[in-house]
């Protein structure tokens, strides 16, 4: 038995083709309502489905949000997922998820396929960095997916020219810097990411200058750069440990999952985080409000950012683009005790 097609619903509901399909198929052109539910009530009589991969074709796109991210392991990248799917979801649509490993080159060629795939929007998750030799042939990929009717959006820096979900990297960490000199902090090493990430740069800048606000200063030799993870926190404790620290009050890595890491390379080293030495994070994953002792951070109200990704993807384009800046805010648990 053949399966009905939307000439027998047209038929079914007595409307014209044209009519069945716009009732269906999500047109953008206006159908009586009246029209619309007989033709929804005989497509559910006759059990009929609308082939998606047609409409696709027909369209030049599917109901689809692409979403690029890091590492899916990072709950950063998994709590702004969560804010994407749940928004993507209210308006009808799916995600689809890949993961850069945070490798430009696997970028491009992850946004190329999605291409292929025909998105209605790619959302990029991830800070860029300042020595990306594919950011030319990105930027032309994406434009020519918008050029077909795509929506791009890029969370994290204004680095591409396209409309932006803006985190405030720097501010963040300069506030941070100000309110564990009001807690009595005075000597300081951070763990930071590879100097071409440029969340890592911004949050070591805004750090240094708003110590620099107290005349404080932390010395070169007390910055080490590692990896942007848990293991690249470790590893860069360890480094610190091998200078010697013991003279340094608080260690500042500059996202939370390198402070999880260093916190237990300190521990390990017989110095005990919230009470021999003090930690502070950045982006307040949920994972530190469980930890021993709890960490303090910068909060970035990750899911809200999943989710204004969608919607301004899904809004009216503007000239020039649309920022959307979202603020951070300092977070003090009881890894960075007041000292007395």
């Amino acid at each position: 038995m053949r399966s009905p097609t939307l000439h027998d619903v047209a038929r079914e509901a007595g409307v014209s083709l044209a009519t069945a399909s716009r009732s269906l198929n999500g047109s953008a052109r206006k159908v009586n309502d009246a029209y619309r539910e007989r033709v929804q009530a005989a497509a559910a009589r006759l059990g009929y489905t609308p082939n998606l991969s047609a409409q696709a074709v027909a369209k030049g796109s599917t109901m689809t949000v692409a979403l690029v991210v890091g590492d899916i392991s990072d709950p950063y990248f998994s709590s702004i997922a969560a804010g994407v799917i749940g928004a993507a979801e209210e308006s009808g649509f799916i995600v689809t998820m890949a993961v850069t490993a945070r490798d430009s080159e696997r970028e491009l060629a992850l946004v190329r396929a999605l291409r292929g795939q025909r998105p209605r929007v790619l959302i990029l998750a991830g800070s860029r960095t300042s020595d990306e030799p594919s950011q030319q042939a990105l930027v032309a990929e994406l434009t020519a997916f918008e050029s077909t009717g795509g929506r791009v959006v890029v969370i994290s820096q204004h680095e591409l020219p396209f409309d932006t979900v803006l985190l405030d990297n720097y501010g963040g960490a300069r506030r941070l810097a100000a309110e564990l000199v009001g807690l009595g902090y005075r000597r300081f090493a951070v763990i930071s990411g590879v100097p071409s990430l440029l969340t890592s740069r911004d949050r070591v800048l805004g750090f240094l200058d708003g110590l620099a606000e107290h005349d404080l200063t932390v010395p070169a030799d007390r910055i080490v750069h590692t990896e942007f993870t848990r293991d690249g926190g470790f590893a860069g404790a360890v480094e610190l440990l091998e200078h010697g620290i013991d003279d340094v009050e608080l260690v500042f890595a500059v996202n939370d999952v390198m402070a999880v890491g260093a916190m237990s390379a300190l521990r390990e080293a017989g110095r005990i985080p919230g009470e021999s030495i003090a930690v502070a994070g950045f982006d307040d994953i949920p994972t530190v409000r469980d930890i021993t002792p709890a960490l303090t951070t910068v909060q970035i109200p990750l899911i809200d950012v999943g989710r204004h990704a969608v919607e301004l993807a899904l809004a009216p384009r503007t000239a020039g683009g649309t920022e959307i800046p979202v603020e951070t805010t300092v977070v003090i648990r009881e890894s960075t005790p007041a000292r007395k």
